[in-house]
């Protein structure tokens, strides 16, 4: 038996692949609970504080969504990975918006969804390899302690929030596409992965627009984003984007 490594709560109403599930992931070392309800899996969450959350999004009762976003409001740093239909891309946008890290989409194999969670938790351990503070503008982010600041005060970002700008933030004034972030953050580019991508910028874009004096994230139409501090008063408006579309404003 490998050494436990972290804890994971599965939360599954189908009983063969929660026992399924369950098995391989003791078997790999893993602390494991099991919740068939969303109301069993917030008890677990709360007394358990996992850090990682496997999370079916069809659920009975409460939906899987429900309780991501449930889970997000008491528990700011356990991973959350969305089981989901194969058709089901609205519901995985919809679970990112709420607070979902990353998502499986099933039917999946045990490679796949082991490399999913090793992956993740790795990536929750360390952010592109590197301890460093990453300026730009009056924003700071120190990737060794996974902290973002604006003005020397602390900006509140999720995980993948935190990578995604750490991604950008590293190549200041380079293009990359929505396929090359979702790669480089999540690790494949699956369906749907622009859009998520979008949901995600848009998110930072939010939160950064609260506090800063700057825009560090801008849109090429049709091609990605670049990472560009520019003071607001110095915006041209015709470059202005729109962080519910990602358009240019008219």
């Amino acid at each position: 038996m490998a050494e436990t490594k972290a804890e994971i709560l599965i939360v599954e109403d189908d009983r063969v692949i929660l026992e399924t599930l369950a098995y391989n992931l003791s078997r790999a070392g893993f602390s494991t609970s099991r919740a068939m309800t969303g109301a069993e899996a917030l008890k677990l969450a709360r007394s358990r504080r996992p850090d990682l959350i496997l999370l079916d999004i069809m659920l009975p009762g409460q939906s899987g969504i429900e309780v991501c976003e449930k889970v997000r409001e008491q528990d700011e740093d356990a991973i959350i990975i969305m089981l989901t239909a194969k058709d089901a891309e609205e519901d995985k946008l919809r679970g990112f918006e709420v607070g979902a890290d990353d998502y499986v989409t099933k039917p999946f194999s045990m490679k796949e969804l082991m490399a999913r969670v090793n992956a993740n938790l790795k990536r929750s351990t360390t952010v592109n390899g590197r301890g460093k503070i990453l300026e730009a503008g009056d924003l700071e982010l120190d990737t060794k302690n996974f902290t973002a600041r604006v003005k020397g005060e602390p900006l509140s970002l999720r995980l993948k929030e935190f990578e995604l700008l750490v991604t950008l933030a590293s190549r200041p004034g380079e293009l990359k596409s929505r396929e090359e972030l979702a790669k480089e953050v999540w690790g494949h580019a699956g369906v749907g992965a622009s859009r998520t991508i979008d949901v995600h910028i848009r998110r930072i874009r939010a939160a950064l627009a609260e506090r800063s004096s700057y825009e560090y994230i801008h849109t090429a139409r049709g091609l990605g984003y670049r990472f560009e501090p520019r003071l607001r008063s110095q915006e041209d408006a015709s470059e202005t984007v729109n962080p519910d579309t990602s358009e240019p404003r008219r």
